[in-house]
């Protein structure tokens, strides 16, 4: 009793700290007022207003969403964007040839006329409202989830059909906590969008997918983008006549730098959090579903590892998708032993315990909320042996095998053929192109086959013989699975570069009968069908249930802890998180500064290296200590810094603002100590990784010799003075729910 009470005394002192520091949480606009006077007593001189506001310019009016799902901000009343490197990618790389690789060698424009168009939209945000009311009109509190929620859906059709369409202006009401919430979004299209910068991947890309997830970083994650507009300012489709959008607001740049403990916001759009989860949700991740999806990725990692130590050539062809890999392995690794290390599952029972305690003390709360943790915990160990066997299922299929992966993306373009050929027509070529030139450029099929081979023998073992169709079991255990890796990779087009080329140049008819007639299809999609049906159909049927469950674990939570703050888990909208320029102590007599350098760069050089090259130009500007106005007051060059910031993916490229609203910094990444955070935030270890604005407008001045953007921005060189004063800082009490 006294170590439950002792856990409990613990948690309590945690929520008190997170509120009191700002650590954790990802607010969204309406919070903002709420969640000020925390801000400004860890030292920000901005108010709510300043944030976000409806009647004039604020800080929200500067930071906009990338249509493939990054941040970025506006830098200049000319439409200038800072975002990512890695969220300029694909754009650069797609206006890149062999003649002008702008991803290996850099760009920069010497004037608007050679900005490059690219095929990337951004959105800006124009209304964040609540309609709860509206969406929730007649729809009962509880009953039947699949009825319930069709009401809702027939709600959300009938509300959005009042507003009449308009070009460029998307509407969506979006749910939150839970469900208990919904907001309606208004944003604005921008289509016309051209390249003005990039570093080479070199600086942008640097420490590759070896540092990713890493600390010490030394990335200079930064690309450049600007937004154009109609004479009008109003969003239009490409046009010559198109003129640099004028933003309502843009950030100005502070190279005044940052100090341990100085204030820190992050203003984006975060994807997916799952902050709420029970005890019974995370115990299943963190023992089952992690394990069970490294557990495939390592297998086909060793199998990549061994034949990239035989040739460099299978290296380069190798290392695309090896890193892919890799790349959640590591961070599974990491959520595990994040959850085990700061005993996640022991916390939520606690905070479980607490909770049914003040229930039981109330005969409302325990009518209306007595079932609830009872039935989630019964539906959890109901769903568990579907959820870990589909997170085999798809990291075999779906993840791992190049040739599996092959029939599960050609399974979409044969139903097209099969109910309209002329969506087959439209849709094929996007096909061919994706399938050839992305998927297999660098295919090796010896490697496959041995990834194949490996991870079907792992995956008869290890999935349920109920969730195996009998066939499928009888071909690989009879005929062997070697003799049946032979058959597809000799027959079958999906693991064949010229046979699957000829396949997607056929007719609509062709390739109906090629598909049904090839013998790896035949195989696969006898498992695969079998599996949806068996696994998928009543692990969606169990999770709807959940979803009802944790939509009345959510209202309860925030009526029984009043005094507890809650955000809504991220959903791709606009939030806003707050933190501190901290390091931290990943492990016993070890602390990482929040810091990196220059030198940490050359520490890490290694000459011809795809992860770790340095150009020349930079090492002679680091030899020089050509550092020009950008250098910090010790005279080092800051790279990246940390922060508490609570962020997850779609924050890539958000602008870190200092206590003033000025840009210090773009987000690029998190440590993998702190990667548990989307379900179980840590302040000890969670930290957002930003690359250092001085960093940034240093490469773009001294390394690309781009005056013209640097002479574009407006740019403070020593911090403001003081504005707000103790008595102006105010306490706002938490809402409630309705």
């Amino acid at each position: 009793m006294k170590k439950l009470l002792s856990i409990v005394w613990i948690l309590l002192i945690s929520w008190n700290l997170q509120a009191q520091e700002g650590e954790g949480g990802m607010w969204i606009p309406p919070e903002i007022e709420m969640m000020v006077p925390d801000m400004q007593k860890m030292g920000m001189q901005m108010t709510a207003e300043d944030i976000w506001s409806n009647d004039k310019p604020s800080l929200r009016d500067a930071v906009i969403q990338l249509g493939n799902g990054c941040t970025g901000e506006f830098v200049s009343d000319k439409g200038l964007v800072f975002t990512n490197h890695h969220c300029g990618y694909d754009a650069i790389a797609s206006v890149s040839t062999t003649e002008h690789n702008y991803l290996r060698d850099g760009f920069w424009a010497k004037s608007f006329e050679e900005e490059i168009p690219v095929d990337l939209s951004i959105y800006i945000i124009n209304e964040f409202k609540d309609v709860t009311d509206i969406i929730l009109k007649d729809v009962p509190e509880t009953g039947d989830p699949a009825q319930r929620q069709s009401m809702i859906d027939k709600n959300i059709a009938a509300y959005l059909k009042q507003f009449p369409k308009e070009k460029f202006v998307h509407r969506q009401v979006k749910p939150f906590f839970k469900g208990n919430k919904y907001y309606l979004i208004v944003k604005t299209e921008y289509p016309d969008v051209r390249l003005v910068g990039t570093p080479p991947e070199s600086i942008g890309k640097f420490g590759g997918d070896t540092d990713n997830w890493m600390w010490p970083r030394h990335t200079g994650d930064f690309s450049i983008f600007r937004v154009y507009a109609g004479p009008d300012n109003k969003p239009a489709e490409y046009s010559k006549k198109n003129v640099p959008f004028k933003p309502a607001r843009y950030l100005k740049i502070s190279l005044a730098g940052v100090a341990p403990d100085d204030f820190t916001l992050i203003m984006g759009f975060p994807g997916s959090t799952n902050e709420y989860l029970t005890s019974y949700a995370v115990k299943q991740i963190q023992d089952l579903r992690d394990p069970a999806r490294v557990g495939v990725r390592e297998k086909s990692l060793n199998v990549m590892s061994e034949y990239m130590k035989k040739s460099e050539e299978l290296k380069l062809k190798l290392s695309s998708k090896f890193a892919g890999l890799a790349n959640y392995w590591k961070f599974w690794i990491g959520e595990s032993k994040g959850l085990k290390k700061f005993k996640a599952v022991e916390a939520k029972q606690a905070y479980e315990k607490e909770f049914t305690k003040r229930i039981n003390r109330n005969e409302v709360w325990k009518r209306k909320y007595g079932d609830v943790l009872p039935r989630l915990k019964k539906l959890y160990l109901e769903i568990e042996k579907y959820r870990v066997a589909a997170d085999v299922h798809r990291e075999v299929f779906y993840r791992n095998i190049d040739a599996t992966l092959n029939y599960a993306i050609l399974k979409g373009l044969y139903r097209v053929a099969k109910a309209d050929k002329k969506q087959y027509q439209a849709l094929y070529k996007r096909y061919k192109d994706y399938l050839l030139n992305d998927l297999m450029k660098n295919y090796v099929k010896e490697v496959d086959r041995d990834i194949f081979v490996l991870l079907m023998k792992h995956y008869l073992e290890v999935i349920p013989g109920e969730f195996i169709h009998p066939e499928f079991k009888k071909a690989l255990e009879e005929k062997g699975v070697e003799a049946v890796a032979d058959e597809i990779y000799n027959k079958s087009f999906l693991a064949d570069s010229e046979k699957l080329e000829k396949v997607l140049s056929k007719n609509p008819k062709k390739f109906i009968q090629a598909f049904e007639n090839d013998p790896g299809v035949r195989l696969i999609s006898l498992q695969d069908d079998f599996f949806n049906m068996k696994v998928m159909k009543p692990m969606h049927a169990l999770q709807a249930q959940i979803n009802e469950w944790m939509r009345l674990y959510m209202k309860a939570q925030m009526e029984v802890f009043p005094e507890k703050k809650f955000f809504p888990d991220a959903n791709s909208t606009m939030r806003v998180s707050y933190g501190r320029v901290r390091g931290y102590r990943p492990r016993d007599a070890v602390y990482y500064k929040p810091f990196t350098h220059l030198y940490g760069v050359m520490e890490k050089y290694i000459p011809g290296d795809p992860e770790f090259d340095v150009p020349p130009k930079l090492i002679s500007l680091y030899e020089k200590r050509d550092y020009g106005p950008y250098k910090n007051i010790d005279g080092t060059m800051v790279v990246d810094f940390l922060a508490t910031n609570h962020i997850t993916g779609g924050n890539s490229g958000s602008p870190t603002v200092d206590a003033y609203g000025n840009l210090i910094g773009l987000a690029f990444d998190g440590v993998w100590e702190g990667v548990m955070e989307d379900i179980y935030y840590r302040p000890e270890v969670a930290r957002s990784i930003i690359v250092d604005i001085r960093y940034v407008l240093f490469i773009i001045d001294k390394y690309g010799n781009a005056k013209r953007i640097i002479d574009e921005l407006d740019i403070i060189k020593k911090k403001p003075k003081t504005k707000l004063k103790k008595k102006d800082v105010k306490r706002v009490p938490a809402p409630q729910m309705n």
